[in-house]
């Protein structure tokens, strides 16, 4: 069924009643089931498990990946087979709306761990506690909310904005319930082969759990294995072959092929501008400028060795700078989305609300902002050590960055988080002088405070495209804030940094978000006298391509083939995930190529045959005969689908593994037999 949506000349010419009056009449379906039982604890067991894949990314790479579509397909597929099984009915559409707001919520609700609360917990060596930070992540997703609804009213009712990550969901949702749902059930069964792939592939490489279940060695985690061991390594080292850069052992250098296709995937995702500017930079960081500081003595070795720590110590400086500034030029080289945010709040609806009974009481926002607000100064200060005046001054700083985040994440569906965050930084680096702790956790309030904001109101746009009610997709925001917590909060202090800050910026844990925060904050706080030379002209190199990028994406219209945060996150992320990740983006474009190809012959020769079977009078005879798409069609029609079931399937698997390994495998490698194994796991569990 055909979506139902005013046209350009209504959103410039109806007045916000008569808009609100129209939706009502025409697309609200408020007699549909929505946030039911069933659609509340699907999009929470998703959404829980699923926030799992953006910790185990956003640790990796800093980025945070969408999951509201994949939910929207795994909650779809699964109630379809247990509808075939007589188990249940199918979920209505409006559920799945109301289950992916949820399942989206708790997705993106981790960021503060690999961002602010890492790069605080660097600085300060310490370990926030983890009930303080679930508290504190809570307060915040909260204040989101009630900044979220005001803003509603006039960029989604009003104005119309497209928000088009959630306008592809609510297509992708009317699409699976109202139309044939083949496609639908095809989608889920590509997500999940492609996780159970992943999830095999991320098994075999656990040496600990294939030796624990079947005595048997693992596959090599890393390629470059059989040139440091074994047999292979042995005739090379006959032969005098190294595999080296200026005598720097490959694998010092992170310059390792993985095993794993996780972040192949995630290359998938991002798409071939991305992938290649990723390449770029590795090559330039890994392969040319860390072996020629490492050879002058520059970059030092760490116990004998170098690898991902000790070559980012100095990388990181020229990556940050080139980041920073792309992403300030960008944000400012468009002020018509700051400029239309403010333009846009000011301006006058009618004066009656008919969707009084429906929305979310904006005098709850009047109310809950003030009190919230000052929650979060009181355990800013407590907590943090945030003079009050200064926390207050953040309340205001995330209203005019969430009205700036919502404008770009509606027109864009980019959230300009980084960028954000980075001015809160310069801001306090002014106010509160040599303070660095202060810098990166009010940052972190502005920033995460107006991720939330734009966030939700992305996922309220397809309920309003479908005829949701907005009070569910406000409490469903609430239940992922609580299931995203809960699960993937633990899983990081136990399982990831288990009370070792050391963890914090190695090739395991690189959190290149935190890394960038930190620098930030410590360029500020220090000023860059205490770089060495090299790394001061790295800083000034990075700051000029940095903007230089994005000037020449500006006079090309998007056209150039690089991106200056790309290049600038190849010096803090390791070149095995970079290498990954270029393949992956590399592969995917291929194969969308040859699909255009194919797609560009099949038209000629329908056209073609329409012509040539053209009878008297010029009327077509018949139709032609529906033809069967090749496979690198079918993957380039469903490359997110592929890829978000490789990514989801490996990183649980692999969160799964680390669990393991931390409860249990230690002790069940000691073992003689699996019935032992799983003795000791009986006698972990509580009686």
């Amino acid at each position: 069924m055909a979506i139902k949506q005013l046209t350009p000349e209504q959103i410039h010419t109806m007045s916000l009643e008569e808009k609100d009056t129209w939706w009502l009449k025409n697309v609200y379906r408020g007699d549909m089931p929505q946030l039911t039982w069933r659609s509340a604890v699907t999009g929470m067991l998703l959404g829980a498990f699923l926030s799992l894949t953006n910790l185990y990314i956003g640790a990796r790479t800093g980025w945070s990946l969408g999951v509201g579509i994949t939910s929207v397909i795994l909650a779809f597929g699964l109630f379809k087979v247990l509808s075939r099984l007589g188990l249940g009915s199918d979920m209505t559409v409006l559920e799945n709306n109301a289950m992916q707001s949820i399942a989206t919520s708790a997705g993106y609700m981790n960021a503060p761990l690999f961002t602010s609360l890492a790069a605080y917990s660097m600085v300060t060596t310490t370990i926030i506690p983890m009930g303080r930070a679930m508290i504190w992540m809570f307060i915040l997703a909260i204040l989101g909310v009630l900044f979220a609804f005001p803003m509603k009213k006039r960029f989604i009712n009003d104005e119309q904005l497209p928000f088009p990550e959630g306008m592809a969901a609510g297509v992708v949702m009317d699409a699976l319930h109202e139309s044939d749902a083949k496609e639908g059930l095809f989608k889920a069964k590509l997500l999940l082969g492609g996780g159970l792939a992943s999830a095999a592939l991320e098994l075999l490489r656990d040496d600990k759990v294939m030796r624990a279940l079947f005595a048997l060695k693992s596959i090599p985690h890393h390629y470059d294995e059989l040139f440091y061991h074994g047999w292979f390594a042995d005739l090379l080292e006959r032969w005098g072959v190294s595999p080296a850069i200026r005598g720097i052992p490959l694998n010092e250098l992170t310059i390792r092929f993985d095993t794993s296709i996780i972040f192949v995937a995630t290359g998938g995702l991002m798409g071939i501008r991305t992938g290649a500017s990723l390449l770029l930079g590795g090559v330039l960081n890994y392969w040319i400028l860390a072996p020629l500081l490492i050879q002058h003595g520059i970059i030092l070795p760490r116990n004998g060795h170098y690898g991902f720590g000790q070559i980012t110590l100095w990388a990181l400086w020229g990556g940050v700078a080139c980041m920073t500034t792309s992403s300030l030029y960008a944000f400012f080289s468009k002020p018509k989305v700051i400029l239309d945010a403010f333009r846009g709040l000011s301006k006058k609806g009618g004066a009656r609300d008919v969707l009084a009974d429906i929305e979310l009481p904006v005098k709850l926002s009047l109310i809950g902002i003030p009190i919230v607000g000052l929650v979060v100064v009181v355990l800013g200060q407590l907590w943090f050590g945030i003079s009050w005046w200064l926390g207050v001054l953040a309340i205001p700083l995330v209203f005019i960055f969430s009205l700036i985040a919502v404008n770009s994440t509606g027109m864009t569906a980019i959230t300009p988080v980084g960028a954000l965050g980075k001015l809160t930084q310069l801001t306090y680096g002014v106010l509160a002088p040599k303070n660095i702790t202060t810098n990166l956790m009010t940052a972190g309030i502005t920033a995460e405070v107006s991720s939330n904001t734009a966030n939700l109101l992305m996922d309220i746009k397809p309920g309003y495209m479908l005829g949701g009610k907005p009070r569910h997709q406000a409490m469903g925001h609430v239940l992922g804030a609580i299931a995203g917590l809960v699960l993937s909060v633990p899983v990081w202090y136990l399982v990831l940094i288990q009370g070792d800050i050391g963890r914090y910026g190695t090739e395991r844990l690189p959190v290149p978000s935190a890394l960038t925060w930190k620098a930030v904050a410590e360029v500020l706080m220090k000023g860059i006298d205490f770089l060495h030379p090299t790394a001061k002209s790295a800083v000034v190199v990075g700051a000029i391509v940095g903007i230089v990028v994005e000037v020449a994406k500006q006079i090309t219209k998007n056209r150039f083939p690089l991106s200056a945060v790309a290049l600038g996150l190849a010096f803090i992320l390791n070149f095995t995930d970079i290498w990954s990740m270029f393949l992956g983006s590399f592969l995917f474009w291929l194969i969308e190529r040859r699909a255009a190809t194919w797609h560009r012959t099949r038209e000629r020769n329908e056209r073609e045959a329409r012509l040539s079977a053209t009878g008297p009078g010029g009327l077509t005879e018949a139709p032609p005969a529906p033809v069967k798409r090749p496979w690198y069609a079918l993957a380039a029609e469903n490359s997110e689908a592929i890829c978000a079931g490789v990514i989801a399937g490996g990183s649980l698997m692999g969160i799964g593994l680390s669990v393991l390994g931390v409860l249990v495998l230690p002790d069940v490698l000691e073992a003689a037999s699996l019935a032992k194994a799983l003795g000791q796991l009986l006698d972990f569990l509580p009686k």
